[in-house]
């Protein structure tokens, strides 16, 4: 396993990169759509591949471990193999549940006791045992165990939490290095820069989580609540701490415009929910900018659903047809809104990777965000 990096724009930090698995080449940057319990909701692994074009997918660690459970997972070889997907896989490793159960966990030194939001059985995970099950998950790149803390967060809360994940870190490596892969394939461990929206606090954070000399580094807490400039001002500070040779992960962001923004701040690698979950909601983003696919304007607009051609059902579907699934609330609404959002993400990736090679990033982005945002 290895990152090289291809090109490097000069007029900002963005750059074009290859992260080579064992399961086949990811290009950067690149987006990866989120698959929590080893499914992207509304789409086939052949669409995935052949229409979305995903190079990459992500699962869900405390998902996988509560259903369908390491018993299932173990004997049909990992999850690869378990949902038939040959390409990479990125599991998180359940911190981002120490921040989102809040209301039914205990989180002490050693680890986090939860319960289970499917039946309240309890649950303990610790470093080490968040590595053993990402061993058994069986994903190509597996995260260390962190707490992710909320926002707003005190100052002192933020500390306390960043220095216990360092310290869980040290473990996660421990363990990770005392064990060995499953399933005859690679994987590699990415810690987690933390650090709430303190730029001290975020500075110590990457130049811990440098020092560990990883294969790739992950920035985690933010997309949590808090401002845009919040989220851009830190990732940019992170970003200039990190290694230039590692790829480096932006947890759960964001919006396009967000994504095109940490692109040029020198973010290899992002993952997000809202293209699938807002589709299911009717709302689909366009290289033109955002459409409620269930307002009446559309009703009988035969045209595609982006100009643009960002996605095969583009050219298939018209608005108005997709317009007439939703409110008859006919599956098939949420299957095409899926493949759309999801294909225009792999799109706009794909399409900042060749600005970047061409030269012409930097004035392509600053064309592309306003339009982005726009409600159509």
């Amino acid at each position: 396993m290895h990152f090289t990096l291809k090109h490097t724009d000069e007029k900002s930090k963005a750059r074009v990169g290859e992260l080579h698995t064992d399961h086949g080449v990811i290009e950067t940057p690149i987006f990866m759509p989120v698959g929590t319990a080893g499914s992207v909701k509304g789409v086939h692994q052949h669409e995935l591949e052949e229409d979305v074009k995903a190079q990459i997918i992500l699962g869900n660690t405390y998902h996988l471990f509560l259903r369908p459970g390491l018993d299932v997972l173990e004997p049909a070889g990992g999850l690869h193999k378990f949902m038939n997907w040959n390409k990479p896989i990125l599991t998180d490793s359940g911190g981002y549940q120490v921040y989102s159960l809040s209301g039914t966990r205990k989180l002490d030194e050693e680890g986090v006791t939860f319960q289970s939001h499917i039946d309240g059985s309890r649950h303990r995970f610790t470093p080490e045992r968040a590595m053993d099950i990402q061993r058994s998950i069986g994903a190509d790149i597996i995260m260390a165990f962190d707490e992710c803390t909320p926002y707003p967060c005190e100052y002192d809360y933020a500390k306390r939490s960043m220095h216990m994940t360092h310290r869980w870190l040290t473990r996660c490596f421990t363990q990770f290095n005392q064990t060995e892969p499953k399933y005859g394939h690679e994987q590699a461990l990415f810690p987690i820069v933390q650090g709430s929206v303190y730029k001290d606090l975020r500075t110590e954070s990457a130049e811990t989580i440098a020092s560990h000399d990883a294969f790739g580094n992950a920035i985690g807490g933010l997309s949590v609540g808090e401002p845009a400039e919040e989220l851009y001002a830190m990732t940019d500070l992170v970003c200039s701490i990190l290694p230039e040779e590692k790829p480096r992960y932006l947890m759960g962001v964001g919006t396009p415009a967000n994504i095109l923004e940490c692109i040029a701040m020198g973010v290899d690698m992002f993952d997000c929910v809202l293209p699938s979950r807002n589709a299911r909601h009717g709302m689909l983003f366009t290289s033109e900018g955002i459409i409620n696919i269930k307002n009446k304007k559309w009703e009988k607009d035969f045209s595609p659903l982006d100009p643009n051609g960002t996605s095969y059902v583009d050219s298939t579907y018209s608005k108005a047809y997709l317009r007439h699934l939703m409110r008859a609330k006919e599956n098939l609404a949420i299957q095409i809104a899926t493949i759309h959002n999801l294909s225009f993400y792999l799109w706009l990736v794909k399409e900042a990777r060749a600005q970047i090679v061409d030269g012409t990033f930097a004035e392509w982005k600053n064309k592309m965000v306003p339009k982005l945002s726009n409600r159509l």
